[in-house]
């Protein structure tokens, strides 16, 4: 009976191979080391700084107070605000901080993506044109150096910059600790460690940087649940990956608390389901007729909420195995009981050393206590995603941290621009 059940289960069984040995391997390229770098600092690119705001009147106002802090040329950005259906003072707010502002109402077309292809358009039209956009979420603060590290890239040829998210609540509640050691551990494991050895990164929907003539080549169209990742596949058809900048730093206000962190945990999951069913094929067939590893490896990306899935299947058929063996199990016969082990450690090990790499706070090594929580939730919120996958609705997260930069980080012993802003070192 076990030959019916090994038509479905051997394969799973290979897939979770693949996919364990890919993610175990890959990580040990983030952690150690970093690809060498030689940045250019004349300041050449022009800018236009990207805000989508929507009822963010508590937050605004330090990031526009922020973003004209910036350690490079006042003559060289700009910044814009798009105050998208909004129904409180952030139009007003942004302008008197100094924001160049539009102002978007409609009840239709509800989101980010489509606010800033709204925006695009409103920027092609302008008398002055630049170089390359940015854009950036109104919780953020944004590093004073993020435009020498975007305008070094761009110098040396790259098109779709993906700068390092970091957190500016790391130590508000537990939740806000977790979800910035996720980030924290993907920023290395994951987005270092592609760009290390020359894979696409993916774009994280703030703290990104665009090349215009992208945009005006191939429009942005990005307007689903993760317009972020489905811009970077739409890129990666057209032959541009996505790469990372590990000192382009942008600070983001994480959830606090776990019904934030569900619903939009839960909207990811939805996007990303979405994204996957529309561009898994197309991958491929490019992919294999170009022989292209690069855009393979995109394929990987979109598949990740399948895995999870899959996993947890097969999870639920070993407990059932134990009293009924109605497979084959393969597992071991692939890779040694001693090999699963020492992955199996690594799930709990690399989170600490990228904690020991950005000298967390005792408080961040005490959420770790907590973090595989905030990892096995996954599982309800990605099985939610997967059959919500079809809705398209917005679901927007209230930020109502309003932090400036002066009132909660630590100065660094770094050089600072003409501009004197201190700021904090890197978590």
């Amino acid at each position: 009976m076990s030959t019916y059940f090994d038509l479905i289960m051997i394969p799973l069984q290979l897939l979770i191979v693949f996919f364990t040995i890919y993610y175990f391997t890959l990580s040990f390229f983030g952690l150690f080391g970093r690809r060498p770098e030689e940045k250019i600092y004349d300041e050449q690119k022009t800018f236009a700084m990207i805000v989508c705001a929507h009822n963010e009147e508590q937050v605004i106002g330090q990031l526009v107070e922020n973003l004209h802090l910036l350690n490079y040329s006042d003559q060289l950005y700009d910044i814009f605000v798009v105050a998208d259906n909004c129904k409180d003072n952030t139009a007003q707010i942004a302008r008197q901080a100094g924001a160049i502002v539009y102002e978007r109402f409609n009840d239709n077309e509800k989101g980010k993506g489509f606010a800033m292809d709204w925006m695009f358009q409103r920027l092609f039209e302008m008398e002055r044109q630049y170089d390359a956009v940015c854009v950036f979420d109104a919780d953020n603060l944004v590093h004073p150096n993020f435009l020498r590290e975007m305008n070094s890239r761009l110098c040396k040829g790259e098109r779709l910059i993906q700068g390092y998210l970091d957190s500016k609540n790391p130590n508000d509640t537990w939740i806000s600790g977790v979800f910035s050691i996720s980030f924290w551990v993907v920023n290395h494991v994951w987005h270092l460690a592609k760009y290390n050895i020359g894979l696409s990164s993916c774009l994280g929907g703030t703290g990104m940087c665009i090349s215009t003539d992208i945009l005006r080549r191939h429009g942005w169209g990005a307007t689903c649940l993760t317009e972020d990742m489905e811009f970077t596949m739409k890129a990666l058809l057209e032959g541009i990956p996505t790469t990372w900048a590990h000192d382009a730093i942008v600070y983001d206000e994480k959830p606090l608390t776990f019904m934030q962190s569900w619903n939009q945990r839960k909207r990811w999951a939805q996007g990303h389901f979405d994204v996957a069913n529309r561009y898994i094929g197309k991958l491929f067939v490019k992919g294999i007729k170009e022989r292209n590893i690069v855009v393979l490896d995109g394929i990987i990306n979109l598949f990740q909420p399948y895995f999870l899935l899959i996993s947890t299947f097969f999870v639920i058929c070993s407990y059932i195995y134990q009293f009924y063996p109605f497979y084959t199990n393969v597992l071991y016969a692939i890779l040694p009981l001693e090999v699963w082990t020492l992955i199996g450690i690594g799930q709990y090990i690399f989170p600490m050393i990228v904690l020991f790499k950005i000298h967390a706070s005792f408080k961040s090594w005490m959420y770790l206590l907590l973090y595989p929580l905030f990892i096995y939730s996954w599982i309800p919120i990605t099985v939610l995603g997967y059959i919500h996958r079809h809705d398209h609705e917005w679901s927007h997260t209230a930020h109502t941290r309003g932090i400036s930069f002066n009132e909660v980080l630590i100065p660094e012993n770094a050089e600072l621009g003409p501009k004197q802003v201190v700021f904090p070192k890197k978590q």
